[in-house]
């Protein structure tokens, strides 16, 4: 029976294989944790944790690993009913190597393809995109066939209505040309209401990453909220009406950098749906972000609310 959920996710889910030591190359790591992973399930776990039902569209291998992936999903609250199993592809995987604070090398093992990729139009469950409360998609999901045309299907389904947002996210290896990804993005874009991505990502998408400059040309392409990660300089968003917020980074000790953003949608969504104005949301996210970028793991790293508040508050939280 079709659901509706706070948040539906489509994209991408695999294993995060992380090392437990940190400052050595792969070569010379000896013990690894396993961990749920892929941005867009990553960003459902993250709006679960913060009190949201979540689902997510996706593919897995028929392997355990696949198995594995559903298994963590449900238990970190997010419905796995939209995740179906290839019969011949591997569940990906992913590696990588960890030097605080700020270089963590990501190799990806999805080949020949990721299953996620092979989500078709006829997986797409029209009914739950179009009333979910916040459709969630990453401009990784239109790299290939036949996942590019399911997403076009999810928002043909949705049409252009408020908290339809997509995550720029953006990785090269998973292109043929960055122009491709560019092209991919204007698509994207015009099916949402909410964009948001780091500087480099904006500049694929826009052409600028300049971050006001990015902003605006957000804006321009139909958006209502353009959210602009800068990194080491905080975080800036604009809406349509024009409220403009610039929020500083929060100071952590850094373990492990690679789930912030998917914590920082995680909490934009929750934002949203809660109706916070722009600031309050905006500097939840950067402080969600942060918590995560504290943490080894990413999936289960995800903060609850009462934790955000007390790093927003000042207060000590668990690393």
């Amino acid at each position: 029976m079709t659901r509706s959920f706070d948040v539906l996710a489509v994209g991408r889910v695999g294993v995060d294989l992380y090392p437990m030591q940190t400052g050595v190359g792969l070569e010379d790591v000896t013990t690894f944790g396993k961990f749920l992973g892929g941005s867009a399930a990553n960003v459902a776990v993250a709006a679960a944790r913060l009190g949201h039902s979540a689902a997510l569209v996706s593919r897995t291998g028929d392997d355990p690993f696949g198995r594995f992936v559903t298994r963590s999903l449900a238990e970190l609250g997010v419905d796995p009913a939209y995740v179906t199993t290839d019969p011949s592809l591997p569940t990906p995987v992913t590696f990588c190597e960890i030097f605080p604070p700020d270089h963590f090398p990501l190799y990806f093992y999805r080949y020949p393809q990721a299953p996620d990729l092979r989500v078709s139009p006829e997986e797409i469950p029209p009914v739950a995109v179009r009333e979910s409360r916040l459709f969630w998609a990453t401009l990784t999901g239109l790299s290939a066939e036949p996942s590019r045309t399911a997403h076009a299907t999810a928002w043909e389904a949705r049409g252009r209505v408020p908290h339809t947002a997509i995550d720029l996210d953006h990785r090269p290896m998973f292109w043929r040309a960055e122009a491709e990804a560019s092209r991919a993005a204007a698509d994207a874009l015009a099916a949402s209401t909410v964009a948001i991505g780091n500087r480099e990502e904006c500049r694929v998408a826009v052409g600028t990453d300049d971050p006001a400059s990015a902003a605006a040309a957000l804006l321009d392409r139909g958006v209502e909220l353009a959210i602009v990660k800068q990194g080491p300089k905080g975080v800036l968003a604009v809406t349509a009406s024009g409220d403009r917020v610039e929020v500083p980074p929060l100071p952590v000790e850094v373990a492990n950098g690679l789930g912030a953003g998917d914590a920082f949608g995680g909490a934009v969504c929750h934002g949203l749906l809660s109706g916070w104005d722009l600031e309050r949301t905006v500097r939840f996210a950067n402080a969600a972000g942060a918590i995560v970028a504290s943490r080894l793991e990413c999936s289960t790293a995800m903060p609850t609310e009462d934790e955000v508040d007390a790093l927003l508050a000042g207060r000590e939280v668990r690393s």
